[in-house]
């Protein structure tokens, strides 16, 4: 350590430091605006100028090393009135405005304004503003050439995108022929932005600080779970792939399930649909769970037994996730299903060409290995029974089970089916009476897997028939787009409205509709058009609009005006101490992720409940510091979304067999390695601020 004394301030301070990183480090504030913790310091705006006893004018700050003994001033006279000129300098070159956000205002009015040459106005530059690169927007005329977006891209990032172009008075910071940055081979990662502190790099999205990580890692953010979607993508660039897995398994039991079904809404969001097309997150999550080398498994961590007991009732996502997270922490956990196989809507909702039975069964396995207790065939009627059976908190995630009818006349004849019940019958490996033409009346994914399935157990012909457009569909597009190159066929703007029964046929009379203003869910409002009604006849008619829960009167829980069990949105505790609910039965139906938050999110008040801390994490990757460099990637915004692999045409008809065939490792990492990397912008250190003036 060496002693030095800074503005009669003795202080302590690590060899090779910088007089500049001394005085910050014992909270001496010196002006800067080059400067950056990140990067090597060049003195160029001269703000840092200090005087130190027995060396001649003004030395930087930022580029002095401390000395035993050395002695300096920060903030003399003659050093304010120099640092007043410098400032003058900078904006007798800065026609624009300042950002009223950015360091370099902080800066300027820390230090104060001083009127040089009283009849000087800022030259206009007419420097381009480039608008057109995604993310980000440049507009030369703020930069102050202070050239810490340079250093970062080409020191810190190993890119090297942009550089000084130019010399004397027209020196500026851009690109090679001051090409866009996707044509400079730009990683977006957002470094340049970040270090900026005149405003001359801005984000196009506008957010404040509390929505700043939301903004800038859209993908974790959007996940329900909350998986640390960055992470685990960029271990599989590294070929880390077990690691990437326990990543993923930090949040849910069910890597390969979710890399099979998962709604991904994390690539709706991904920042890379800026550029071209979304990373694909959830075939890069199947990858790695298909090479699950089993040390996962022995890096779970069991708890000692706590004595509680903790009943669940349904065996779909949201309660095997809770069952997983309670064992975890010490309770004994026993899930009751009331069907012949444990997985509920999983298994019987999913059809196998989705979600194959080897992958539900053996995640499943996984679950009750820890020592999850799955009793199947099993239907609770009472909570009364349970609690008195020595259990100290209930769990109630029976999910949505049974369809929802259209309402209309007719419905009632034995070949107008319901969607729910038909999967369950096909996953079930249950006989299905479907035959002829067939319609199938919906827009969400149970409609698109109903109408798929159909056509692979005896279907002549399939026809949706939705209501609204193809835009408005709640059906994964690329489910739909499937189901389009299997051959079913949609009918957009549709909706049947009375059934009439032959004994050969269904004539099923439908209206043609419009699009009226948005409704609750804030789609277009289907409305009829008066004298379009037509008819289709079909053999069948399978209804898939919608699902509703079936809670046991006997639970003596209070349910809300749709029939779902009220819970408080927090704890997802219910009207009854000790019994909690989450999942389908509470929210209607939605997506197995959302369904596995609910399992964790019960899993952390059930364990609070029963007098733990509700503590759900366990890391089995140490977190470490990513690796901020990137390298130089000839076309790195050019790069293709990577294909996925799907079973070809004839061997899909008459087969379950699963349609997506997976990535290999050269497409995994591939693709992996088009992720931005927008974690590492979060890692960047804050460059020092001045300190705020005390209110008056």
């Amino acid at each position: 350590m060496i002693k030095l004394t800074i503005d009669n301030r003795v202080i302590e301070t690590q060899e090779g430091k910088t007089v500049l990183e001394a005085a910050l480090q014992a909270g001496i504030y010196v002006p800067n605006l080059c400067y950056h913790p990140d990067i090597s310091p060049i003195g160029s705006c001269r703000l840092c100028i200090v005087e130190i006893h027995g060396i001649d004018g003004f030395p930087t700050a930022c580029t002095t090393i401390v000395t035993q003994g050395m002695i300096v001033h920060t903030d003399t006279e003659k050093i304010q009135e120099y640092r007043k000129n410098i400032v003058w300098l900078i904006l007798s070159e800065h026609p624009a405005e300042m950002n009223k956000s950015s360091q370099l205002m902080k800066v300027v009015d820390y230090i104060g304004i001083k009127k040089l040459l009283l009849k000087h106005k800022p030259p206009s530059k007419n420097l381009p503003i480039f608008s057109d690169d995604p993310l980000f927007v440049r507009d030369l005329n703020r930069c102050i050439l202070c050239g810490r977006c340079v250093r970062m891209c080409q020191e810190v990032r190993g890119v090297g995108a942009i550089g000084f172009i130019n010399r004397g008075i027209n020196t500026i910071v851009g690109t090679n022929a001051n090409s866009l940055m996707k044509d400079a081979d730009c990683r977006f990662c957002g470094a340049c932005v970040e270090v900026c502190p005149a405003g001359a790099l801005i984000d196009r999205e506008t957010y404040g600080e509390k929505d700043r990580k939301a903004v800038l890692l859209p993908c974790q953010n959007t996940c329900p779970a909350g998986i640390d979607i960055p992470r685990y993508v960029g271990l599989i660039a590294e070929r880390r792939f077990q690691d990437a897995l326990d990543v993923i398994r930090e949040k849910v039991p069910f890597p390969h399930l979710l890399g099979c079904v998962c709604d991904h809404l994390c690539e709706t969001e991904c920042r890379r649909n800026e550029i071209n097309d979304p990373v694909a997150i959830r075939a890069l999550k199947r990858f790695v769970a298909e090479r699950e080398s089993g040390t996962s498994k022995r890096k779970v961590n069991i708890a000692p037994e706590t004595g509680k007991k903790v009943a669940i009732i349904g065996s779909g996502p949201a309660g095997l996730t809770a069952a997983w997270f309670l064992r975890k922490l010490g309770h004994a956990t026993t899930v009751f299903e009331a069907l012949p196989e444990a997985g509920g809507m999983m298994r019987v909702g999913i059809p196998r060409y989705r979600l194959p039975k080897e992958v539900l069964d053996k995640e499943i396995q996984d679950i009750a290995s820890i020592g999850v207790d799955i009793k199947t065939n099993t239907k609770i009627e009472s909570l009364d029974e349970l609690f008195n059976s020595g259990f100290d908190a209930t769990f109630v995630a029976l999910g949505a089970v049974e369809g929802v009818k259209l309402g209309i006349p007719g419905e009632g004849d034995h070949r107008v089916l319901d969607g729910i019940s038909l999967l369950r019958s096909i996953n079930l490996g249950q006989k299905v009476d479907i035959q002829g033409k067939v319609a199938v009346v919906g827009g969400g994914n149970v409609a698109i897997d109903v109408a798929r399935s159909a056509l692979k157990v005896g279907a002549e012909k399939v026809t949706i028939l939705y209501r609204r457009t193809q835009k408005e569909m709640p059906a994964d597009p690329e489910e739909v787009k499937e189901a389009l190159n299997e051959g079913v066929n949609i009918q957009f703007l549709a909706v049947p409205h009375r059934v009439l029964a032959k004994s050969d046929k269904l004539k099923v009379e439908c209206i043609r509709m419009r699009l009226g203003p948005p409704d609750e869910s804030g789609r277009s409002r289907p409305i009829p058009l008066e004298g379009s009604e037509f008819t289709i006849s079909v053999n069948r008619l399978i209804v898939a609009v919608g699902q509703k829960p079936i809670v046991p009167k006997e639970f003596n829980l209070s349910l809300n005006r749709w029939g779902y069990i009220y819970t408080d949105e927090e704890t997802l505790t219910c009207s009854r101490q000790g019994v909690f609910s989450g999942g389908d039965i509470v929210s209607g139906p939605a997506s197995v992720i959302k369904a596995i938050q609910a399992g964790r999110k019960a899993a952390v008040f059930i364990d609070k409940y029963l007098g733990g801390k509700g503590q759900l994490e366990q890391k089995p990757l140490p977190q470490q510091q990513d690796n901020p460099w990137l390298g130089k990637h000839d076309g790195f915004a050019y790069i293709k979304r990577a294909k996925m692999p799907t079973l070809v045409l004839k061997k899909r008809i008459g087969s379950f067999d699963q349609v997506e065939c997976g990535f290999d490792e050269k497409s995994a990492v591939e693709e992996a390695s088009r992720c931005l990397r927008c974690q590492l912008r979060l890692q960047i250190s804050k460059a020092p601020l001045p300190p705020k003036k005390p209110d008056l």
